[in-house]
């Protein structure tokens, strides 16, 4: 196999102005948002040294973000996406702008980080629909995987580095700063997407009821067992991303360790998953992208059951980098998959839930994670864990036909 067949094509940048700018935007917010990804657990087990209140804020935020991919699923297929987009990251400005705040008061409110944490999950997630959902338009449907490829890139990347940088910035300074740069970094991508065109919906219906239009995308899921098939196996795939609820305990407790090998830790997963978005092109030549998703959602539930295993940080960080990858191109397939077999009139609300798929079982992988470490120890908490999710995805495997035949795209919607 070629090396140009294994590598991203990134010549999309180059030819199509408004995907580079969405991209430069993406890039540019990751670097400085991600930071939270450290700050806000990190402040938490500072506050209460109980990592059971961590799962519990994670949860306040996941929970915020399934009702926001909701309703911004609607709204993406209601009202000019731009303006959405545009009004979600303002929002999520005065959240960061919020958090910095209550960092520098000096007790600052667990509350405030609860509701906080709440606020921006949920309008985030207004933001994130819209941009999903324009993508397509931007790009067109056959540039859709390249596309995916390529942001996934700038998500990985930004996300190795994010969580590295907030570590370092907390323990050189305090979260408060993380915060900070968190809502200039916002602010500027507000700047940066101005300049996207009208993008309203090829289909408005403003006159029909939003809860109807909602039911109409589940609808759509259920009756389309290609699309449900693969947002059902993300289901039990975001089960595994609870894992991180648990690093700043397994830090302190078994590599007695603080804020830079808590980042270093939150960084090792996304680096794996940005060799797996740069090494990724193979992928554009599968005849049954959907066997190797959930194969290699198997796997990440394998290393999940030997991060349980390692005695050493440096074994762990090799592992998260693994666990990275496996992710990395389950996701992309899982993503590429989904847009090619949803029309687009239904782009914002499948999209809207398939994320929320992955936000609520998030929500409830990290409440039941962190309920478990108040009984049993982390290691065992773990085995138990992974040993679930593997047999769910196992038993997916061995009964989910349609999911394991289909190719990338619907071809009545490609010749539509």
């Amino acid at each position: 196999m070629k090396l140009k067949n294994i590598l991203t094509d990134f010549s999309l940048l180059k030819v199509n102005t408004h995907f580079r700018n969405v991209f430069i935007a993406r890039t540019v917010s990751l670097l400085t948002i991600g930071m939270l990804i450290v700050a806000i657990p990190q402040q938490v087990y500072q506050m209460t040294q109980d990592v059971f209140q961590v799962a519990i804020v994670t949860a306040f935020e996941g929970i915020a973000m399934f009702i926001g991919l909701l309703l911004g699923g609607v709204l993406s297929d209601r009202y000019d996406r731009k303006k959405l987009i545009l009004f979600a990251r303002l929002v999520c400005g005065l959240g960061f702008m919020g958090l910095a705040v209550n960092a520098m008061l000096d007790t600052p409110s667990l509350y405030a980080l609860y509701f906080l944490s709440a606020w921006d999950g949920f309008f985030g997630a207004l933001g994130v629909t819209a941009m999903m959902a324009i993508m397509p338009i931007i790009v067109g449907r056959e540039n859709i995987v390249q596309a995916r490829a390529i942001s996934m890139v700038s998500v990985r990347l930004a996300t190795v580095i994010s969580p590295a940088i907030g570590g370092i910035v907390i323990a050189a300074s305090s979260v408060a700063w993380a915060y900070w740069i968190a809502t200039i970094g916002t602010l500027f991508t507000v700047l940066l997407l101005l300049g996207l065109p009208v993008l309203k919906p090829q289909t408005e219906n403003e006159d029909e009821h939003p809860v109807q239009q909602l039911l109409q995308g589940f609808k759509f899921v259920f009756q389309n067992k290609v699309v449900g098939s693969t947002i059902l196996i993300g289901t039990i795939l975001g089960f595994t991303s609870a894992i991180r609820i648990l690093f700043p305990q397994i830090v302190d407790q078994q590599f007695a360790g603080g804020a830079f090998e808590l980042g270093l830790m939150y960084s090792a997963v996304p680096l794996g998953a940005t060799l797996g978005a740069l090494l990724s092109g193979w992928t554009a030549s599968l005849t049954r992208p959907g066997t190797v998703m959930i194969y290699a959602s198997l796997a990440v539930f394998a290393c999940m059951f030997l991060i349980g295993l390692s005695p050493w940080l440096l074994l762990t960080l090799v592992i998260l980098s693994v666990f990275g990858y496996l992710s990395a191109i389950a996701n992309l397939l899982q993503y590429s998959i989904v847009q090619g077999h949803t029309p687009d009139e239904y782009l914002g609300r499948i999209n809207a839930i398939w994320l929320a798929q992955d936000a609520s079982s998030d929500s409830i992988a990290t409440t039941i994670l962190g309920a478990l470490t108040r009984f049993l120890p982390i290691s065992s908490s773990i085995f138990l864990f992974s040993g679930l999710s593997f047999a769910l995805g196992l038993g997916f495997l061995m009964s989910a036909e349609k999911i394991r035949d289909a190719s990338f795209n619907d071809p009545d919607l490609q010749q539509s």
